[in-house]
């Protein structure tokens, strides 16, 4: 009876709509064929896909795991010798578990019938074992070509036989894909291989902080726990991302997950294929947000671009030409829209090439020449070095404005707050508590370099230069801070404080 009920409740429901819509709609209205019918069937579409999208196992050796984990005993406490000699002994059969091997699970997928699969770098790292296992149950060995962690993509070989033949499937256009665009998902979630899953495009150019070229495709299809490295198609078969996040307080999907575009996936593997590594472009230069307040300061009209705020010795960007406070609109004639943009377009640029780096410095849109450099991992790990030293406490005042407390830059303060040889500017001695300059982050021991892209030597210069922006109606300055070790970073401070 009850399911009668219920029957009759969406059958009433279903003829309400049909004749809101009847009244509603103009003449001219014609209802869309799945408004009465229902999407059409994906099952042809995903036969012919399925049985190039692999599982991945893998296994690995890990360290046998204590049983009981060493109690905490506080600092010099008479417990803390007899657990430290208890819980830390030499390996010797009594107290530590044997190694043990380790399983996991994810997917992965062909895109050549030589037998290259594609994967996520998470699923197999630190394999010591990697299988391919495919939907009609056979299974083949796949060793590691390369990968790259920074977009978590591997790359793996399989050795195809005449009684295995592979298909390989087509990477498509990512950047064709709209908010709204019908896609599938396949793959092997929680070991449930041939899992098949549909849904939409939920959002482009994701930020979720995982890395520095984010810039994933958002999906309401199901992704799971396996399905990580698993191909998602659009409505032609084609490969437009590769899954590998998801969101979700309970493990399991709530609609949230995340795949890296073709489009950023196709140059990675390549390079891997080629040179077994990636080879990103480099252009020498740490760059920050171009925001609203920035932007007005620089009287550039709408926030864009990448605003620079330091620029490495000898570097790329530097034989170009290009300064500390040039904002970057367009790099090899493509748009700079926001900060991220930047590296993603740099890193995917071939070395050696020479391309036009749009800027605009003091108001006015310049076209500079830059040869793109190669990023090794030693500048990498240089440029985001941070210096952190906390500044002593400061001199007596010579000049204040805007929360500020201003000094001429003395050898004895230098020396007192280790400021590096090659700063030159105004030494910040105090910040007001609650001031816009504290919350800006501005420390005592920085050194404002420049006021609104001028530099400045003594603290009166940097008065002069704010009334002068106060009477042009500006709201806020643009000041270029330099912390102790000369790293440069701007920050816009409201002319109001």
């Amino acid at each position: 009876m009850a399911a009668a009920k219920m029957k009759t409740y969406r059958l009433c429901l279903a003829a309400t709509l049909g004749a809101f819509l009847t009244a509603a709609a103009p003449a001219t209205f014609a209802p869309p064929a799945w408004a009465s019918q229902g999407p059409e069937s994906v099952a042809d579409l995903a036969a012919g896909l399925v049985d190039s999208v692999v599982n991945i196992s893998t296994s690995q050796t890990v360290e046998g795991a204590r049983g009981i984990p060493a109690p905490q005993a506080p600092d010099g406490s008479p417990f803390q010798e007899f657990f430290d000699e208890f819980f830390n002994k030499q390996k010797d059969g009594t107290t530590n578990a044997p190694p043990r091997k380790v399983q996991s699970l994810g997917s992965g997928f062909v895109i050549d019938a030589s037998g290259i699969i594609i994967t996520n770098n998470h699923v197999i790292d630190g394999a010591d074992e990697i299988i391919a296992n495919f939907n009609d149950g056979s299974k083949l060995t796949a060793t590691l070509i390369g990968r790259d962690e920074k977009t978590d993509i591997a790359v793996l070989q399989v050795k195809p036989t005449a009684a295995k033949p592979l298909k390989a499937l087509k990477f498509g256009d990512s950047d064709k894909m709209r908010v709204g665009d019908f896609v599938m998902a396949i793959g092997n979630p929680f070991g449930l291989g041939g899992t098949v899953t549909t849904g939409i495009v939920s959002a482009r150019n994701r930020d979720i902080n995982s890395g520095p070229y984010d810039n994933f495709i958002q999906t309401d299809a199901a992704i799971n726990r396996g399905n990580s490295g698993g191909p998602l198609f659009n409505q032609l078969g084609e490969i437009i991302g590769i899954n590998t996040a998801i969101i979700s307080p309970s493990g399991g999907s709530i609609g949230i997950g995340f795949a890296i575009p073709s489009d950023a996936a196709v140059h990675v593997v390549d390079q891997i294929r080629q040179y077994g590594e990636t080879r990103r472009g480099w252009l020498g230069v740490r760059i920050q947000q171009v925001t609203d307040e920035i932007a007005e300061s620089l009287g550039m009209g709408p926030a864009r671009g990448a605003l620079v705020a330091g620029v490495t010795e000898k570097g790329p960007a530097a034989e170009a030409g290009v300064e500390p406070g040039d904002v970057v609109i367009s790099f090899d004639g493509k748009p700079v829209g926001e900060m991220r943009d930047l590296p993603r377009l740099v890193a995917d640029a071939d070395i050696d090439k020479v391309v036009d780096l749009v800027v605009i410095r003091k108001g006015k849109q310049t076209t500079l020449k830059v040869k793109v450099g190669r990023l090794t991992e030693e500048v990498a790990k240089t440029e985001e070095k941070q210096t952190t030293t906390p500044a002593e406490p400061p001199k007596p005042v010579v000049t204040e404005l805007l929360g500020l407390t201003l000094s001429e830059l003395t050898p004895d303060l230098r020396k007192q707050y280790s400021i590096a040889p090659e700063v030159k500017g105004v030494v910040v001695t105090q910040v007001g508590p609650g001031s816009s300059a504290a919350e800006k982050g501005i420390a005592a021991g920085e050194v404002i370099v420049e006021v609104s892209q001028e530099p400045v030597s003594q603290p009166s210069e940097i008065s002069s230069r704010i009334e002068a922006l106060k009477k042009d109606g500006r709201k806020s300055a643009l000041f270029l801070i330099a912390n102790t070790a000369g790293e440069l970073r701007f920050v816009p401070l409201k002319l109001d404080e």
